[in-house]
This record gives structure tokens, sequence and C-alpha cells, in this order.
């Protein structure tokens, strides 16, 4: 897996919005936190645009992120945020000219489709940190910012902990090694039966998740084990369940027994209630990279091959 050259501080970075629109009153505070990091904004039309719940027309978000590949004076490529959309974009985007193009890349929540699709057809890694549109880099916590910091200028990653105060858990102990692949469960579950399909094959699978019911969670988790995909993975990370709640808590399982009834019995390693997700203080993750995942010790370690 080809890792993209590190941005740097002068950095001219693309944002682009390749899923719902930015409030117009977040815009401008958006693009100042960037210019804290010492990068160099380049806002490009979709983060400026609306079509009903989309940042502009597929074709308009689609061009935005060949042109942001392509043009060789963008250094990086920044999503401002999610929601939805980016799945309307995939038979638009020409990853055979972005796989001679690999550049620094982040996002999450809807932009797993995307990372994805850069791993897997492009073969570079790619970036799970918190987007400007949405957490604004400015008035995140030193957690957050530490690791966001590293995953932006290629610093040392090694092993990422919880930050002090968030416990992990073991839901099956045992350790993992492999590509980190996955994102938000929703997404990874709309890949599957499409071109664009995750493939787990001996790599720690990623999920986490918000807005979402109990049996919608089960649901998506079947889907993925009836697929093969759980079975595939050499272990699982998974991250913050935001809002997660049922509309009738007295008809339903917790969510802790959804993961015991139909994770456990897969008997992957699988670490639980790692800060990662819609939630702040949230890690930073390098997608497509090697991980050693030892759930006893409660620590994910990255590695270069």
């Amino acid at each position: 897996m080809l890792f993209p050259k590190p941005l740097f501080p002068g950095a001219r970075v693309a944002l682009i919005a390749p899923a719902s629109p930015i409030p117009a009153e977040r815009l401008e505070s958006a693009i100042q936190s960037v210019r804290d990091l010492g990068l160099d904004p380049v806002v490009f039309d979709s983060c400026t645009a609306v079509h009903g719940y989309f940042s502009g027309t597929d074709e308009l978000r689609a061009h935005d992120v060949n042109r942001a590949f392509s043009d060789d004076t963008i250094d990086g490529i920044l999503c401002m945020r999610g929601g939805y959309g980016v799945i309307r974009l995939m038979e638009r985007i020409d990853f055979t000219m972005i796989r001679q193009h690999p550049k620094f890349f982040s996002g999450y929540s809807d932009i797993t489709t995307l990372h994805i699709a850069l791993n897997q057809l492009c073969g570079f890694v790619t970036y799970h940190v918190p987007m400007p549109g949405t957490e604004l880099y400015a008035g995140v916590d030193a957690y957050t910012r530490d690791l966001l910091e590293k995953m932006m200028f290629g610093r040392s990653i090694g092993v990422i902990e919880n930050p002090p105060g968030l416990k992990t858990g073991i839901l099956v102990p045992g350790t993992a090694r492999g590509e980190l692949t996955g994102g938000n469960l929703s997404l990874v579950a709309s890949s599957l039966g499409t071109p664009f399909e995750i493939d787990t094959r001996g790599k720690i699978l990623f999920l986490e998740d918000i807005d979402e019911e109990p049996y919608r969670i089960d649901r998506m988790l079947m889907q993925l084990i009836l697929a093969g995909k759980i079975k595939d993975c050499s272990g699982l990370l998974l991250g913050y369940w935001t809002r997660i709640s049922a509309a009738k808590p007295e008809e339903s399982l917790s969510l802790e027994q959804v993961f015991q009834e139909i994770i456990v019995p897969q008997k992957r390693p699988t670490l639980i209630n790692f800060a990662c997700g819609h939630e702040l203080p949230t890690a930073s993750l390098p997608l497509g990279q090697t991980a050693e995942l030892d759930v006893t010790a409660h620590t994910l370690k990255f590695v270069k091959t």
C-alpha cells in the first residue's frame, strides 16, 4: 500500500464537499480552522453549492473530486463534511487517473465509500480524521488535535490508545494483524453487491455509526456476517456508537446484547469502545495501513511494511 506524501506548512489543500451541503454560517470558520493548521485552503465549488440535500449536483461534486486529484498544484484533499451523497458519484469518479495522482485524502462518515474505493482500487492509504466543516479544527481537544496533526503531517503514529478517562473494552480477546479498513457501518454495508464492495480478507475491520436503532445495527452487522465479511477479517475494532437508541426500549435489545449475540460467536478478536467516530475526543486513523490489534492490552499499533 502506497503512502501519499504528507502535508506540510503552506501545503495547498482542496476543500471539497462530496456529500451534503455545508451550512453557510459555518463555512468561513471552517476555512479559517484549516488556515490555523498552517495550510493554504483552496475552496472548491461544492463547498458553496446546494442541490436539495446535496452540496451541488452529482456532476459538480464528482468533478470536484476528480479535479482535486488531477490538479498538480493541490497537495492534499480535505472533505468538509459527510451526510449523504458519495455513493451517487462512484461511477463518475476517474479512479484510473486518481491511481496515478495519489494524495493525502481525509474525511469520515459518508466519506467511507471513497476510502474503501481509494484503498482498494487505487492502492494508497487514506485518512479517517475529523472534518473542518463538522468539528472545526480550532476548537477540538488536545487528543484529537494531536492525532489529526500526526496523520496530516506524517509524524510517527506508533500505538494509539484511548484518551484518559475513556476505557476500551474486550468483547473477544486475542490479537490480530492486517490492513485497517472500514468506517461507518451503514456505508460499509451499502457497499455490498456493488463494484466497490469492501474486501475484509485478512484485514482489521473498523466500524462505528450514528443515529441508528439497535435493530438496524443488528441488521447491518448480520448483512456483513452473511456476506462473509466478518469471517474473512482478522479482527474487529468497534468505535463510537453515537445516539444509538430504541424508540421502544422495552421492546428492544441493547446494543451490548446485539454485540454479544452476533459478534462474539464469530470468534474474531474484538476491541470495543475505541474513541473514534462521531464524537470528540476522536482518534484519527490511516485506512489501508497495516496495524496490530492487541485486544488484551487494549492497544492498536500501526506499522509500515
